[in-house]
């Protein structure tokens, strides 16, 4: 899989504190579930969270955010960041937030049998 491991790293350090976190390589690429539902990811060299989707809208105008369209199809309430909006720890720091935010209230996947 081709992913930057070095971001990554700079995930699990932000993450390590809390507990029930896994990892699991899927899409081409590396997410984090917390408490069973995926969080963070990373796909190439970009990070993909999942956010409230109420806060999709806003979030894509910040610098380095888009909607994540993985399947062609464009997905609300996950979005991708790039290099430019997650630079300082600053901005890294509030995207892992919004995620982890959100993953309170999100729905976890159904299981496949």
């Amino acid at each position: 899989m081709a992913y930057d491991t070095k971001l990554a790293e700079r995930i699990r350090q932000t993450l390590s504190p809390l507990k029930h976190i896994e990892e699991k390589e899927m899409m081409g690429g590396l997410s984090f579930l917390y408490n069973g539902k995926m969080c963070v990811g990373i796909i190439k060299d970009e990070m993909m969270c999942r956010i409230d989707p109420g806060f999709h809208d806003e979030a894509v105008e910040k610098t380095g955010c888009r909607t994540m369209d993985f399947t062609k199809k464009p997905m609300k309430g996950w979005v991708m960041i790039d290099e430019t909006g997650m630079k300082g720890k600053k901005d890294f720091d509030y995207w892992i937030g919004l995620a982890l935010d959100y993953n309170k209230k999100a729905k976890a996947s159904k299981k496949k049998k």
